[in-house]
């Protein structure tokens, strides 16, 4: 399974990668559980559509056509801001009013009250009893909001409510958007739950390529400030031991762009940083390698100890810097260190090693890490990645003029700081020549340089013998230095993972003469 597919089955007796990844989906990043400013799940399918530990979970995502029709909506009605917060606000009650309806429901002992009967009622009447708690099919309620108040008014009015005839008119957008909002709130306040509920918003972190990065950033920054509101000012007065919240699933540089007041503080105080930072001498005691094993063991009929089933899977032992080295390191090297790395690492390798029919399917050896074809698509994996993240804020063609700087470096991998700014000279003439704009990621060499540093491209090398260090961009990062500087005059070099994307063709780490096989020798593990 690749990171991004919904988890499915092959279809031939259930192939799956060593240790049946089928049915997780690996997620990291900042975890912001409470404030839901900022959410990665490590196992979406136990939280979402779902109920654990007496708590239900939902996920919707936002689609190009949700951002087209707030494009719709602020043209034809001038939103600002605070408007694009309150038609977020709206959306999301609709949406969770539904969920309770149809979660509670179920159960056959709903306690509703009369307020969230006549939001129903409404909802029911507006959509002939066919709404999907989409956010896209939610848009059609805020796009006419006389209507839509009218139909609130019309069930409200049986509870007593009284308005003056007229009160609604297509140029009261703000004023009928308030009256929709606040009716929401009075009714979803008015129930005594016993599940909690916990919605996440997905797709955030992909901007569709017909959405402008203005109209895009306003459309998210409404949501952040309307999940904050709802998640903090509103969610907690209601009564009841079931709590309701919001969780934004959204990359930490788009995060900091939403210009949220007191960032920094709501990042320590309502963040959990999911750490799989490791060494190669304490590796075997990581997180990152227990998960690796318990893909490896998920598959098993019978349980072993931590480390058993990698060691028979992976049995081969490099030989690196004068000495053997286990295998996993070789995968730390060519990873960033996140799961997702490692499961499309071990993703390739069973689908190569299956298509080739080996004669022993239950190992691997260093040829298959060496593998010409592996190596290719493993760093189009990683340059994809980098790809995915530009498009959010570039276009194709400043992607392009980022992937034609590494020719200037003339097949170094490792370069000293005066072969950059040779290579960035060469590539300021390349614009001069092509007439093709300068991104704004190469305003200046270091500008350049300390871009490189971030995508985690290079790192920077100091020091030399025994006290050498290599420094990386993602095992620098921390609550207290969440963008770490890359220093100016010293080596660099490209990720191991990156070099056959970028044309610097193949680092090996193995070879016929220095790797040894090491481990489990019993035949009880099964590749499937």
């Amino acid at each position: 399974m690749r990171p991004g597919q919904q988890p499915h089955h092959t279809g031939q007796g259930d192939q799956a990668l060593p240790g049946g990844i089928y049915g997780s989906r690996i997620w990291e990043g900042w975890r912001f559980p409470y404030s839901a400013a900022l959410f990665c799940c490590p196992r979406r399918n136990t939280v979402t559509n779902n109920v654990s530990f007496n708590t239900v979970g939902f996920i919707n995502n936002v689609s190009e056509t949700d951002y087209e029709k707030f494009i719709k909506l602020k043209k034809d009605n001038h939103l600002q801001l605070s408007e694009y917060t309150n038609v977020w606000k709206v959306l999301l009650y609709l949406i969770i009013s539904h969920r309770i309806k149809e979660q509670e429901s179920a159960k056959g002992f709903f306690k509703s009250s009369d307020k969230f009967n006549a939001i129903q009622n409404a909802i029911d009447e507006y959509y002939l009893n066919a709404f999907s708690p989409e956010i896209v099919h939610a848009l059609n309620f805020v796009e006419k909001t006389k209507f839509s108040a009218e139909v609130l008014h019309k069930y409200f009015k049986l509870l007593g409510e009284n308005l003056k005839e007229g009160s609604f008119t297509h140029s009261k957008f703000q004023t009928n958007l308030l009256y929709i909002q606040n009716h929401f709130e009075k009714a979803i306040a008015s129930l005594t739950l016993n599940s909690n509920y916990t919605f996440f918003i997905d797709g955030i972190d992909v901007r569709p390529d017909s959405v402008s990065y203005e109209y895009y950033i306003e459309c998210i920054k409404g949501l952040a400030q309307a999940t904050w509101s709802v998640n903090n000012e509103f969610f907690p007065s209601i009564k009841g031991e079931g709590r309701l919240k919001v969780v934004l699933l959204i990359r930490p540089d788009i995060f900091a762009n939403l210009g949220l007041q007191n960032q920094n503080n709501k990042i320590k105080d309502n963040s959990i940083l999911l750490d799989w930072r490791t060494n190669y001498s304490e590796y075997r005691n990581s997180k990152l390698f227990i998960l690796a094993d318990r893909l490896l063991l998920a598959q098993q009929d019978e349980n072993s100890k931590v480390g058993d089933c990698w060691n028979h899977y992976f049995p081969y032992q490099p030989f690196i810097a004068n000495k053997r080295e286990s295998s996993f390191i070789q995968f730390l090297r060519y990873s960033l260190y996140r799961p997702r790395d490692i499961v499309t690492m071990l993703d390739f390798l069973k689908d190569i090693h299956v298509r080739n029919q080996k004669n022993d399917p239950s190992t691997f050896s260093h040829h298959d890490f060496d593998n010409g074809e592996f190596q290719t698509r493993y760093s189009d994996y990683l340059l994809g990645e980098i790809k995915d993240y530009l498009a959010f804020y570039f276009s194709e063609t400043d992607y392009e003029s980022f992937r034609k700087f590494f020719d200037f470096l003339k097949g170094k991998s490792t370069f000293g700081y005066m072969d950059f700014t040779r290579a960035y000279c060469e590539m300021m003439e390349y614009f001069e020549k092509t007439n093709i704009n300068k991104p704004k990621f190469f305003d200046t060499a270091d500008t350049f340089l300390q871009f490189l540093f971030d995508l985690n491209v290079i790192c920077y090398i100091e020091g030399q013998g025994r006290n050498t260090f290599i420094r990386w961009c993602f095992r620098e990062r921390n609550y207290a230095n969440l963008s770490p500087k890359v220093k100016t005059g010293v080596k660099y070099e490209i990720h191991y993972g990156l070099l056959k994307a970028l044309n610097f063709g193949k680092r090996s780490f193995g070879g016929n003469k220095n790797s040894f096989h090491a481990g489990a020798s019993v035949n009880k593990y099964r590749f499937k």
